[in-house]
């Protein structure tokens, strides 16, 4: 779906007063690189669907607000949040890079938690981590001390999850899974965290995994 087109005559309704967090590409339709540009922004538009949202604005059609806002090139990307920036880059970026940009603005789904606040939580030795993937899986490579309850067999086990020495953790190769049984759990009155991005984020990030030989 194409962006929408915001100008100095919406510009304040559409962006100043949004409730939720807006990413402005300011563009112009002579630039090759915003045209490169825009299958990431729509996809990323999709992506955050309820959470952000992403327009554009032509510095030709609205020359006022670019030398208001100090823009010298496009494209150029601005975070608006609660009516003020919140940051910026100038150039071609990817989504990924277009996401990190609005991450510390986002609403967090209740449970979620990042890669860093895992770490630190097992550092001071104040959870259990849970990994979902199938046993062959979880043997060949883990977060260390983990404990493995399959995906699958999990709500049927859930009096082990209750015994574990500390409020467990889930986590999954992606975190997609154990987003939805997080949720699905909450529902029963059971609320458990879980590892945003699983395994990939967690490597991501920097961590080790532990690979027993």
């Amino acid at each position: 779906m194409p962006l929408a087109l915001v100008d100095e005559q919406n510009f304040e309704q559409e962006v100043l007063q949004s409730p939720i967090p807006v990413l402005v590409e300011f563009g112009a339709e002579w630039c090759g690189p915003c045209k490169t540009v825009a299958p990431e922004l729509e996809a990323l538009q999709q992506e955050l669907s309820g959470k952000a949202k992403i327009v554009t604005v032509d510095i030709d059609r609205s020359p006022t607000l670019a030398q208001q806002l100090g823009i010298q090139s496009v494209p150029t990307f601005v975070i608006f949040h609660e009516g003020r920036p919140a940051g910026g880059k100038v150039g071609a970026l990817r989504q990924a890079q277009l996401r990190e940009m609005l991450e510390p603005l986002l609403p967090r789904d209740a449970g979620a938690l990042k890669p860093e606040e895992v770490f630190k939580l097992q550092q001071a030795g104040r959870i259990s981590l849970v990994d979902t993937r199938e046993p062959a899986v979880w043997k060949r490579s883990r977060i260390a001390h983990s404990v493995n309850l399959p995906l699958d067999d999990m709500e049927t086990r859930l009096e082990e999850l209750q015994k574990l020495p500390e409020p467990p953790v889930l986590y999954c190769r992606a975190g997609t899974e154990t987003k939805d049984l997080a949720a699905r759990l909450a529902g029963q009155g059971f609320p458990v965290s879980y590892l945003e991005g699983g395994v990939l984020a967690w490597e991501g990030a920097g961590f080790e995994l532990e690979r027993p030989d």
